[in-house]
C-alpha cells in the first residue's frame, strides 16, 4: 500500500528496521516525513501486510495492522520561468493561489520557492503563512471559507470538489477567477470559474469540454503570456475604435456644418467612400498590429464593465474630430475665395482630411504617451500603410480616371503645404489633451479596481 504519510501511518502498527519488525514510532515516522516535505519533496509512505487473508467476492481486505517499510520523497521542481511569471502576475495586479493535493509542508516549501508566499512578519517568517488543508476546509461553512479565502494563498491536500467551493468563495469577493484543471472531477470548478483553463497535454476530454480555454503545453508561464497578449489586443481594439470614431466625427461634422450653413457639399458620396475604404481603411488595419506599450503588465486589471471607449477617449474623440472637420471646412472656404473650381475645392477638403488622418493615426497609438515618444519604426505595417495611403491619394488627384470618379482636380504645391500645416493641428490638440487630462496613477489604479484582482489557481505541481 502507498499513500499520504499521515493516512498510511495511522493504519500501521509496526515498522521495519534493518529487516526486523519493531513497534511503530508514530512521532518519529511523521517527523521524518515532515523533514522530507520541508525540502520540497512530495512524500509517499509505503506499507505492507504479509500473509494471505481471506478475500470475499474478490474484494481486498480493509487495510489494518500494516507494517511501515519506508518513505519515498520525489522531487518535482517547478518549470523554468514560473517564479518570474508569478512575480509578473503580482505586478499586473493578479493574485496567484496554489491548490494542490500535496502535504501542507510540501506545498508551503514549493509556494515559497516560486514566490506565491510572502515572507511572513512573525517569528518564523514563511512558516507563519496560512496554508489551509482539505480537512480544515471540509469543517468550514461556505461563509467561513468566504471570510478566510482572502488570507489564504495555498490550499493543500485539496480534493477536486474543494476547488468549486474555493472558486465560489473568491467570486463572492468580486474576484475575476481563473482556475486550471485536468481531471474529470475538475469539471464543476472549471465551469463555475470565470475562465476555466484545461490542460491540453495531460487533461481529460471532460476537463477540456468544461473549460473556456485549453493550455496546450500545461505550463503556467503560458497563462502569464496570454494575459499580456490579451491586454495588448484589448488596447489595440480600443486604439482602432478611437481612431475610426474620431475620423467619423470629422467627416460627419464637416457635412452637417456645411448643410447647416447652406454651403455646397464639400464631400461627395464617392469621396466619403474613398476616405473610409482606401485611405482610412489601410491605416486602421495596420494599427491593429501595434506592439504592446511598455509597462502593459504593470497596470492593474480593468473592471469588466469598463467600455472599450472610456469617457476620456470620448472627450478626445469629439475634440480631435471637431478640429479635423474645422480645418477641412476652413480650407474649403479658403479655396472658394481663391477662385478654385468646385472640383479643386472638394479636392482640398478631401485631402486635408486624408492628411489629418495620417497624422491622427499616430496620435491613436497610445492613450497616454506622446506622439513624439513613439518611434514610427515600432510598427512598420502602420508606417507602410500610411505612406501607401498618401501615395495612392496623391496619384488619384493626378490620374484622369480617378479624377472622373472622385470629381477632383489637382492643386498646386503651395496649397499642399497649407493643407499639411492645417492637418498637423490635430497632433497639437491631441498632445494638449494628453497633457492636461492625463489620468493620475492613483486614480487610474482605483478606477481599474486593484482590489478586484484576477485569482489564478494552480493545481497539482506548481507549474
Amino acid at each position: 500500500m502507498k499513500g499520504a504519510p499521515e493516512r498510511v501511518i495511522e493504519l500501521c502498527t509496526t515498522m521495519r528496521v534493518e529487516g526486523r519488525d519493531e513497534p511503530l514510532d508514530t512521532e518519529a515516522a511523521l517527523a521524518a516525513a515532515e523533514r522530507m516535505a520541508e525540502a520540497g519533496l512530495r512524500v509517499l509512505a509505503l506499507a505492507i501486510r504479509e500473509g494471505a487473508p481471506q478475500v470475499d467476492d474478490d474484494r481486498p481486505p480493509e487495510p489494518r495492522e500494516l507494517t511501515l517499510v519506508g518513505l519515498q520523497g520525489m522531487l518535482d521542481p517547478p518549470r523554468p520561468g514560473v517564479a518570474d511569471a508569478i512575480a509578473g502576475c503580482r505586478d499586473a495586479g493578479m493574485r496567484v493561489i496554489m491548490i494542490t493535493g500535496d502535504h501542507g509542508v510540501t506545498a508551503r516549501a514549493i509556494a515559497r520557492d516560486i514566490g506565491i508566499l510572502d515572507q511572513g512578519s512573525g517569528e518564523h517568517g514563511f512558516d507563519d503563512a496560512v496554508v489551509l488543508t482539505g480537512r480544515e476546509l471540509e469543517r468550514m461553512s461556505d461563509e467561513e471559507l468566504r471570510d478566510r479565502v482572502p488570507q489564504v494563498d495555498v490550499f493543500a491536500r485539496a480534493a477536486p470538489e474543494h476547488k468549486h467551493r474555493i472558486v465560489k468563495a473568491l467570486q463572492a469577493h468580486d474576484n475575476i477567477t481563473a482556475i486550471t484543471g485536468d481531471g474529470v472531477n475538475d469539471g464543476p470548478a472549471l465551469k463555475a470559474a470565470d475562465i476555466g483553463v484545461a490542460m491540453g497535454r495531460d487533461g481529460t476530454d471532460v476537463a477540456r469540454e468544461a473549460s473556456d480555454m485549453v493550455l496546450t503545453d500545461d505550463d503556467f508561464v503560458s497563462i502569464y503570456a496570454a494575459v499580456e497578449e490579451g491586454r495588448v489586443v484589448f488596447d489595440n481594439v480600443r486604439k482602432v475604435t478611437y481612431f475610426l470614431l474620431s475620423t467619423g466625427v470629422a467627416a460627419i461634422g464637416l457635412l452637417l456644418t456645411s448643410l447647416g450653413a447652406g454651403l455646397t457639399l464639400p464631400l461627395l458620396p464617392a469621396q466619403l467612400l474613398w476616405l473610409n475604404v482606401v485611405t482610412n481603411g489601410l491605416q486602421d488595419v495596420a494599427l491593429a498590429f501595434e506592439p504592446g506599450e511598455k509597462g502593459v503588465l504593470d497596470r492593474p486589471p480593468r473592471r469588466p464593465e469598463e467600455p472599450v471607449v472610456s469617457g476620456l477617449l470620448w472627450e478626445r474623440t469629439a475634440l480631435t474630430g471637431i478640429v479635423m472637420a474645422a480645418g477641412a471646412l476652413w480650407l474649403y472656404l479658403w479655396a472658394a475665395g481663391q477662385d478654385f473650381t468646385l472640383e479643386q475645392q472638394r479636392a482640398v477638403a478631401l485631402t486635408t482630411l486624408v492628411l489629418a488622418m495620417a497624422f491622427h493615426v499616430y496620435n491613436a497609438r497610445s492613450e497616454r504617451r506622446s506622439f513624439f515618444a513613439l518611434s514610427p519604426l515600432r510598427n512598420p505595417f502602420l508606417l507602410a500603410a500610411t505612406a501607401g495611403a498618401l501615395a495612392i491619394h496623391a496619384l488619384a488627384l493626378q490620374w484622369e480616371p480617378t479624377q472622373f470618379v472622385l470629381r477632383v482636380e489637382p492643386v498646386d504645391g503651395g496649397t499642399w503645404l497649407r493643407m499639411v500645416a492645417v492637418a498637423a493641428l490635430v497632433v497639437l490638440v491631441s498632445e494638449l489633451h494628453k497633457l492636461l487630462r492625463r489620468p493620475r496613477p492613483s486614480a487610474h489604479r482605483e478606477a481599474a479596481g486593484e482590489e478586484r484582482a484576477v485569482g489564478a489557481a494552480v493545481t497539482g505541481r506548481a507549474e
